[in-house]
């Protein structure tokens, strides 16, 4: 608790409104993202999730700040980033966060994300937002970034052994699995689909996943809500193996060797 505590101190040492950007300390719980941040007031640990639609404090963080109702709104402070007031959605987090060792204020999500380039190294874990055109140019392989609805997506593809195909993933840095897959494209046979669904300990073996430019296999692979128009998402326990750029505005993912 005390080196969480200090983290948070250095990242609100670090903010200023004026910043084009900073590197701060962050650190993965379960293999998600989670970095020192203030969103309408309301500061603590958030989850940085890139396949997060809509950023969202955690009703018991507002509840605990006098907040009543579904929604607030109010400045979003973040890695040396001030971004102007938006609206955040209120909800119970209980069922994503409750095995993690500390507790979470929200999650800040693709909404905020998509407007700067976000860079992460997971060993040790930093991370950087910086508006376009800040940062040099980081070499090494890249993909392009589409959108479905308000997600970014980038092109892979997927085999289970006999088959392959070319599918599009979510870059998810908040996810809790290292594959999710939509259950319109994938099934798990004799498996209860309750504990493959999001947040659930269960996982199915995939046979192989092609992402950039190095192929994945047997990997632990959950599956989706299939509530997002995209065949699956890929989490940090595969993206980790590289430093990442999510260049949003020039629509590139980066994926840098070390």
């Amino acid at each position: 608790m005390v080196a969480r505590a200090a983290l948070l101190a250095c990242g609100l040492a670090a903010w200023s409104g004026e910043a084009l950007g900073a590197e701060i300390a962050c650190w993965l719980d379960r293999g998600v993202l989670v970095a020192p941040a203030t969103a309408a007031g309301v500061s603590g640990d958030f989850i940085i999730d890139t396949g997060t639609k809509h950023s969202v404090v955690h009703n018991t963080r507002a509840q605990a700040a006098g907040i009543e109702g579904d929604s607030l709104a109010g400045e979003v402070r973040l890695a040396g980033i001030q971004v102007a007031e938006r609206d955040l959605a209120i909800e119970d987090l209980d069922a994503r966060t409750w095995a993690f060792p500390t507790p979470i204020a929200g999650v800040i999500g693709a909404d905020i994300l998509r407007d700067f380039v976000v860079e992460l190294d997971t060993t040790p874990c930093r991370l950087t937002l910086a508006s376009a055109g800040v940062l040099p140019s980081p070499g090494g392989a890249s993909l392009p970034i589409s959108w479905r609805g308000t997600l970014p997506v980038v092109p892979g593809a997927l085999s289970d052994g006999p088959t392959a195909r070319a599918v599009g993933l979510i870059p998810a840095t908040g996810l809790d699995a290292a594959v999710r897959l939509s259950p319109t494209l994938a099934v798990v046979p004799g498996g209860d689909p309750k504990t493959m669904a999001p947040y659930g300990q269960g996982r199915a073996e995939l046979r192989a996943l092609s992402l950039g430019n190095r192929l994945f296999e047997n990997l632990q692979a959950g599956l989706s809500d299939g509530q997002v128009d995209a065949e699956g998402a890929v989490g940090l326990q595969v993206l980790g193996r590289w430093r990442l750029r999510f260049d949003f505005p020039a629509g590139r993912l980066h994926l840098v060797e070390e």
